[in-house]
């Protein structure tokens, strides 16, 4: 029986009885700081791509528009290039930057799917096609990537739980039905269970829940060939990334079809028909199955659902190729109880960052590095949260302001227990 992508992303929730500019980092790395804004409206520009050029370093903006990457002396003289949907692409030589770390983004012209003549007929066509391509579009050979991943819970709106890692990835080529592998490097993590209260959530399958939502390596879990025809597909509004025309396509489940699948929106290269960013959410209206798809176990008294499961896929591209390069879940439950007033509300949200990869040759590798399994918990093999230069020179998402504030509250209170 064919498993769904959502059989690795299963929550897991148990009783419980208790409650911007340069800076030097070491001898051979300096560190940028900054944010990445609209240059018409100075919005701040959230998950924005960043590499430097000659490398396959890389990161993306946070939430706020800010990034951080660490670069080697030896790729100082480099320039750093940023893309963004919807965005005229913009190179900054890296020591323009000591000055002025503020990067300003122009707005692409829009442009209409209609204008290029080849345009197939229809979304779904274009769809298939972008699928049947992938052995010709993505990298069709493996290859070692280091990659950042953060996993936060929230009972409301405030902080209970922080995981971090910095994990191997041997990515298999897109041409193979070979799975993914994950090391996990280093990791860290604190968890508030006052805050949690009597229910801890977990996130089965940690890093592979990230790599699993790579559409292009593994279609079968969402637009498997039988699947296409539970959707309906239609063209929206073109886009450009990167100075590249780039179709859209709407796609949501069929009135006809009752359990719960997916819509939203997927962005393919007018060119090559490579799939360069997903974005898209799961139906939730059936609660009953939608929570099927996720609680793996819970109190017998509660009843637990999702209100919202959303997922964003991003893809890179060099030498004509395209690859995995971030992805984030956000997942909201809701919590009742019998004979209480009120329900307890939790968001756990995941992204994955790829900040290097490396063709033939593994770019990490220590004896210490622990093979993790489709079914594992970060929680559950991360340790420790006292040292504020923890990831030394390994390239990090920018927290985002709540968690950052997180943070340098678990740090405070470590240096005075």
């Amino acid at each position: 029986m064919k498993k769904k992508l959502l059989n690795y992303i299963k929550l897991f929730i148990a009783l419980y009885l208790f409650g911007f500019t340069v800076l030097g980092v070491s001898q051979n790395i300096q560190e940028f700081k900054g944010q990445i804004i609209d240059k018409n409206t100075n919005t701040p520009l959230a998950l924005a791509d960043i590499i430097i050029t000659n490398s396959n370093i890389s990161t993306i903006s946070n939430s706020d528009g800010e990034y951080l990457i660490k670069v080697p002396n030896d790729l100082l003289n480099e320039n750093l290039i940023v893309t963004y949907l919807g965005y005229q692409k913009s190179e900054i030589p890296l020591q323009q930057l000591k000055t002025n770390p503020t990067i300003q983004l122009n707005q692409a012209a829009t442009v209409l799917a209609q204008v290029d003549i080849n345009t197939p007929k229809d979304a779904i066509t274009l769809v298939k096609k972008m699928l049947e391509l992938k052995g010709d579009n993505y990298l069709n050979q493996s290859v070692s990537m280091t990659g950042f991943y953060r996993e936060t819970i929230k009972k409301r709106n405030r902080n209970a739980s922080l995981s971090e890692a910095v994990v191997d990835i041997n990515k298999q080529a897109y041409d193979n039905s070979r799975n993914d592998g994950v090391k996990l490097i280093k990791a860290r993590k604190k968890v508030n269970y006052a805050r949690l209260d009597t229910i801890a959530l977990k996130l089965q399958g940690g890093p592979f829940s990230s790599l699993f939502t790579d559409m292009v390596k593994y279609p079968k879990y969402i637009f498997a060939s039988n699947d296409l025809l539970e959707y309906d597909f239609t063209f929206d509004r073109s886009t450009q990334i990167d100075n590249r025309l780039v179709y859209v396509v709407n796609f949501k489940q069929k009135k006809e079809i009752l359990r719960p699948k997916y819509a939203g929106k997927l962005y393919i290269d007018a060119n090559t028909f490579a799939l360069t960013s997903a974005v898209y959410n799961l139906n939730v209206e059936n609660r009953e199955e939608a929570s099927k798809m996720f609680v793996r176990k819970k109190p017998n008294k509660a009843t637990v659902y999702p209100t919202e499961a959303s997922y964003r896929v991003n893809y890179r591209t060099k030498d004509g190729k395209w690859y995995f390069g971030y992805s984030n879940i956000l997942l909201t439950f809701k919590i009742n109880w019998e004979k209480r007033w009120f329900n307890s509300k939790y968001t756990l949200n995941s992204e994955m960052a790829i900040t290097d990869w490396s063709i033939g040759k593994p770019l990490v590798y220590k004896k210490e590095s622990k093979n993790l399994r489709r079914n594992s918990i970060l929680q559950d093999e991360a340790s420790g949260f006292s040292d504020p230069d923890f990831w030394g020179e390994y390239n990090i998402i920018e927290p985002e302001k709540s968690i950052e504030n997180a943070i340098k509250k678990i740090n405070k209170t470590l240096k005075q227990s």
